[in-house]
């Protein structure tokens, strides 16, 4: 196991936060005892680092097996826990496994068990039923977001997977909302709950960082209200929200129509294009992203400034976690809901004040950074150091112009300074990185 004060003082410098939260000391010290944990936390309080922190301690990097396993709802909060991981937890092996990734990739990097697995249940069980994976040697079980796992029918692959692992020593079942009864699957013994939804301190603390608004469209199609809004804003990274996929695609290309760079991310994509949009709203090569609320969860961005309900949340926590992907931490956030003539505000979101829009503002500008498209990534050797030298010394760029760098199985992305990317992407043309020719473009 490992020193725990070496693991808090990693992970508060490469996460770059001065020290723990109280909700994070007090899962530590609540993993130390003999008991199953239920952690119930709102969103952007540090859940991930919370139980990652007593998972990693209880890893032994000399013992042979798959040691922890870790459950989530989707491809993209296995992702975010793995990016989270791999600052934190040098030394020990680490394989992320989800739908839509190479079931190839994926097998290979089985073949010699790595010590902590991030998946999704669907993922997790197919690889199971074909002795691709063995859970034989594991130690500890991480259900995260359970309650959404439950909402999106993982039921059955959870209980599949969950159910014969008789030796578990530590089960850790984290939501963002509670839950009388549990599955009888989930076994879990003597749980301890850790409770900090209705903690009054902690919604008077997001409440001190979030101001709601209300902005009234005169027609009931919201379009031209929503441009006015983005206009009467300062640029900062902002999320809209939609019900349904063909509205965020509708609303994209309105804003794409109007000249405004805008992605797009719903369940309807393909998980590459998923991926792309999400780096591009990352890196602010876009400052704007329109989404269903598949981003309204699990999704860690923490410079997201405004949130915008294009159409009003189905519920209290629909509304909850759309609110929450900003003011998280110590930041503050701001939200806007527009209401047409047809509708009311429902009661959770009446304190909503009155946000007065000017019709002669225009206070939009073009994103800072665009995107460059590597075609080449971790399975051929390529890492992020070997992108900002080939960006420095062959394309001529200094530090200070070049931006958030991913690096995919077999491709990698790269923000640079939006204007001197053509000039980059024309010297980069005929270089080699590593010794290899990689095909460069701009990601659109």
């Amino acid at each position: 196991m490992k020193e725990i004060s070496t693991l808090i003082e990693k992970a508060c410098r490469n996460l770059n936060i001065d020290s723990l939260n109280g909700m994070q000391k007090q899962m530590l010290e609540t993993a130390q005892r003999p008991h199953d944990i239920i952690l119930l936390s709102p969103t952007g309080t540090g859940k991930t680092l919370a139980f990652l922190l007593p998972v990693l301690q209880r890893i032994d990097p000399r013992a042979a097996g798959v040691q922890a396993l870790v459950l989530v709802p989707s491809r993209e909060l296995a992702l975010q826990i793995e990016s989270v991981l791999r600052k934190i937890a040098a030394g020990i092996k680490i394989v992320c496994c989800y739908g839509g990734h190479s079931v190839r990739e994926e097998s290979k990097s089985l073949a010699v068990a790595p010590a902590l697995i991030v998946g999704t249940p669907g993922r997790i069980a197919d690889h199971l039923r074909r002795g691709r994976l063995s859970l034989d040697t594991l130690d500890t079980l991480v259900l995260d977001e359970f309650d959404k796992c439950l909402a999106l029918g993982f039921h059955d692959e959870m209980k599949e997977i969950i159910a014969p692992l008789k030796e578990v020593k530590k089960k850790i079942l984290t939501s963002a909302t509670d839950s009388e009864s549990l599955p009888a699957f989930t076994a879990l013994r003597r749980p301890v709950k850790l409770d900090f939804l209705g903690s009054k301190r902690s919604e008077e603390n997001i409440n001190e960082r979030l101001s709601l608004y209300r902005i009234d469209s005169p027609e009931k199609d919201k379009l031209d209200t929503l441009l006015v809004l983005l206009r009467n804003l300062k640029p900062a990274l902002t999320l809209i929200f939609c019900n349904q996929r063909e509205s965020v695609d509708r609303v994209q290309q309105f804003l794409t129509n109007q000249g405004i760079i805008a992605e797009a991310f719903h369940g309807g994509m393909e998980q590459a294009d998923r991926e792309r949009a999400l780096c591009k709203f990352r890196n602010c090569s876009s400052y704007i992203c329109v989404s269903t609320d598949l981003a309204a969860r699990g999704l860690d961005i923490p410079e997201v400034k405004y949130i915008i309900h294009y159409h009003l949340p189905v519920d209290l926590e629909s509304f909850t976690h759309r609110n929450g992907r900003t003011a998280r931490m110590h930041a503050e956030g701001e939200a806007f809901m527009i209401v047409d003539l047809t509708e009311q505000l429902p009661e959770y979101a009446r304190q909503a004040t009155a946000f007065r829009l000017d019709p002669t503002s225009n206070l939009l500008q073009t994103p800072p950074m665009a995107t460059l498209h590597f075609a080449a990534g971790k399975k051929e050797k390529i890492s992020k150091g070997d992108i900002v030298g080939f960006l420095t010394q062959k394309g001529g760029l200094t530090a200070d112009e070049i931006g958030f760098i991913e690096v995919k199985d077999h491709y990698c992305y790269a923000a640079v300074a939006r204007d001197k990317a053509h000039e980059t992407l024309r010297r980069l043309r005929d270089e080699k990185i590593k010794g290899k020719k990689v095909k460069i473009s701009f990601s659109y």
